[in-house]
């Protein structure tokens, strides 16, 4: 459980990320913004690593509380998919600042403890949608003549793009406008 420091000291990160880069991340930065003394961020973090770790963190269990919320829910395998791309829209028009840490991972490669998380989050997204997918394809209703693997790459590969590209128009286009020409484009594709 992350006290109300680490909250803070976490949030207050990602807001650096998203106006300076990565790059503006430095334990002085961080303490200059919360207004507290570099060595009271090292009390509650040991490392820059260890507050980057901590974001991952928390998207994680995020995107666990989600998927659980999704197999609980009683819809078709596009209905499913559609929840959860609201959902993750949702999520990122309220906090922005959450793009340039999620979908920047190549900000992690060079440390491969963050890789290596940045890696298994991507890998439970796109198992979860592979097998929305596939259930959808043994129920007929989704199409079945182009593998469950390569569907779930273009859902996500779509997500990305379409969420990638409002964070770098500086969230000027209407995201969930635009997310829904999405979500029915995808459905046509997708439908048996």
């Amino acid at each position: 459980m992350l006290t109300e420091r680490q909250i803070e000291i976490i949030d207050k990160s990602i807001d650096i990320i998203a106006t300076k880069g990565i790059q503006g991340l430095t334990i002085k930065n961080l303490s200059k913004e919360i207004g507290i003394s570099e060595p009271a961020i090292y009390r509650h973090f040991e490392s820059k690593t260890d507050i980057l770790l901590a974001i991952l963190d928390n998207f994680q269990e995020m995107s666990s509380f989600m998927n659980e919320i999704i197999s609980d829910i009683d819809d078709t395998a596009i209905g499913k998919i559609e929840f959860m791309f609201k959902k993750i829209i949702e999520i990122f028009s309220t906090e922005p600042a959450q793009v340039s840490v999620v979908f920047s991972e190549e900000i992690f490669k060079n440390e491969e403890v963050l890789k290596e998380k940045i890696v298994e989050i991507m890998d439970v997204k796109e198992k979860t949608i592979e097998d929305i997918i596939l259930k959808g394809q043994e129920k007929g209703e989704v199409r079945d003549d182009i593998d469950n693997k390569t569907l779930a790459l273009i859902v996500i590969g779509a997500l990305r793009f379409r969420i990638k590209q409002w964070d770098l128009r500086n969230q000027h286009i209407n995201l969930e406008q635009e997310s829904q020409k999405l979500i029915n484009g995808l459905k046509l594709i997708l439908e048996k």
